[in-house]
């Protein structure tokens, strides 16, 4: 029966798609919803979790992953025949693009605000909301860097665009190294890449305010994930995912184009884990190392799904990931609502998210491995919901 479900969402493929793309892409946001959905905070696997601040664990790949395959699918499709390279053509393009983006952004903003907490009788949607509003996060910045790289990708070739990695690079390292900046008491900082203290922090906390990000209560300057200055090197990840596109693009062998993204990768990350020690890999602050490691990463994993469903033909066990990435918006939107509904609806002092892992899952399979059990199940109602919009040939694109 498995077997074939597996084999009638694999006949339902279109001819042209790149399977091991959308089994790539599918493996991750399926990645990014199980680490977001843990039955209990307090209890999750290590591999599951961020590191604390600099290093890295198999968590921290996951948002670059989806930053990079933006890159590949921009590259993609520019190729389809039915563009041509006309000014105007990129024109419109710029303008579909701003659109998209746009759009996105206020995807994001709806999940920071679908939020009321219904148990505090004191609770003031306004205040604790409306005026703490959040600028960035995940689908925010996926549009930042989404626009920026399609004008990059519409106007520059395979030199421009590498001219363009190592500028934004040059230009976040110099303002992280260089530019001195001050605390509100008047003390000066410079060259820190410190929890709270570094010019990246230091322009949130200018900029968008204490109040608008991700970490509020760092000191001495409260700053966001996702915030502004990280967001050139995160521009950077997704150029690598052009570049990624345009190997495969190319006239070679597949096993050519294999072998090429393994090379790519293992050398990516052997560079990034030495210049670790002089530049510490750390996500928060989307550094460079931290973009070598994951593009690198992307790279070998890429090359295990084209190597795996393309050469060898394995692909049964793609299938789920394929109903997944095929709407992967959707399956992120569904994901943040569907959590936070939990976290609103209450049973009798606690959220019903409370009452199922404390009264259910925890009882039967232990702390750790209950919680792992609530984001796997979490994960299994998702797929009947995006199997159905699969079948039915319903795709949200934005």
């Amino acid at each position: 029966m498995v077997r074939r479900h597996c084999q009638h969402i694999l006949a339902q493929l279109p001819g042209h798609r790149m399977l091991a793309l959308d089994v790539l892409r599918g493996l991750t946001i399926t990645a990014m919803i199980l680490v977001n959905n843990p039955g209990s905070w307090s209890y999750v696997y290590a591999p599951l979790r961020h590191a604390e601040w600099h290093g890295w664990t198999v968590t921290d790949l996951i948002f670059p992953f989806f930053i990079v395959i933006v890159g590949i699918s921009i590259q993609l499709s520019l190729a389809k025949p039915t563009l041509t390279n006309s000014a105007f053509n990129k024109i419109e393009q710029l303008k579909q693009g701003l659109i998209r983006s746009a759009k996105l952004y206020v995807l994001g903003l709806f999940l920071v605000l679908f939020y009321y907490n219904f148990r505090d009788v004191n609770y003031s949607y306004i205040e604790q909301k409306l005026m703490t509003l959040r600028a960035f996060g995940v689908l925010q910045r996926i549009a930042v860097v989404y626009f920026f790289s399609l004008v990059i990708a519409l106007y520059c070739g395979t030199r421009g665009r590498i001219f363009a990695a190592i500028g934004l690079t040059i230009i976040y390292l110099a303002a992280m190294y260089k530019l001195p900046y001050q605390s509100e008491y008047g003390t000066e900082f410079v060259g820190l890449f410190e929890f709270g203290n570094s010019f990246a922090a230091w322009l949130d906390h200018t900029i968008l305010g204490a109040s608008h990000v991700y970490y509020r209560s760092a000191t001495p300057f409260a700053f966001d994930p996702e915030g502004l200055w990280s967001t050139l090197p995160a521009i950077v990840s997704c150029i690598s995912g052009l570049l990624i596109a345009q190997w495969l693009q190319a006239d070679r062998t597949l096993v050519a184009k294999v072998r090429g993204l393994a090379l790519f990768g293992v050398v990516a990350v052997w560079i990034a884990e030495f210049w670790h020690y002089g530049l510490p890999i750390n996500k928060s602050l989307w550094t460079p190392s931290f973009v070598l490691l994951s593009s690198g990463y992307c790279a070998l994993a890429l090359a295990a799904c084209i190597w795996l469903c393309d050469i060898k033909r394995y692909r049964l066990w793609s299938a789920p990931f394929i109903v997944f990435g095929a709407n992967a918006i959707l399956f992120f939107m569904f994901a943040g609502v569907a959590a936070r509904a939990l976290g609103m609806i209450s049973i009798g002092e606690s959220s019903l998210h409370s009452w199922l892992y404390n009264t259910i899952y925890q009882p039967l399979f232990g702390d750790y491995n209950g919680s792992l059990a609530f984001a796997l199940s979490f994960l299994a109602l998702s797929y009947i919901l995006m199997y159905s919009c699969y079948k039915r040939g319903y795709i949200f694109k934005v």
